[in-house]
């Protein structure tokens, strides 16, 4: 399926309600829809073997929510970012608005 443009943050935040995601999601976002409907497992499967950085950023974070904080150190390295510091719901929405511009 082609990558259309990303959505902007009120309408991502609204499909979360939705059975489905918006089409043409990267897996990066793929990744944060799921998660943010509390699916995390789901989450990982969409940057488990992603490659680019913004899939490595949020493969991090994942890594963080899920405890595995040395993981997460080198998904963190990998992306090319400091390792987050705020709480799982402030690195989430800095997500959300670094990636949905």
């Amino acid at each position: 399926m082609p990558h259309t443009s990303p959505p902007d943050l009120a309408t991502f935040q609204q499909s979360l309600t939705a059975d489905a995601p918006p089409p043409g999601l990267e897996p990066h976002l793929l990744a944060l829809w799921h998660d943010g409907r509390g699916d995390w497992a789901k989450a990982h499967m969409q940057v488990d073997d992603g490659h680019t950085q913004p899939a490595c950023h949020v493969h991090a974070y994942l890594h963080r929510k899920e405890g595995d904080r040395s993981n997460a150190r080198y998904w963190y390295a990998r992306a090319g970012v400091a390792s987050f510091e705020g709480t799982l719901d402030a690195e989430y929405a800095s997500l959300l608005r670094l990636y949905l511009r």
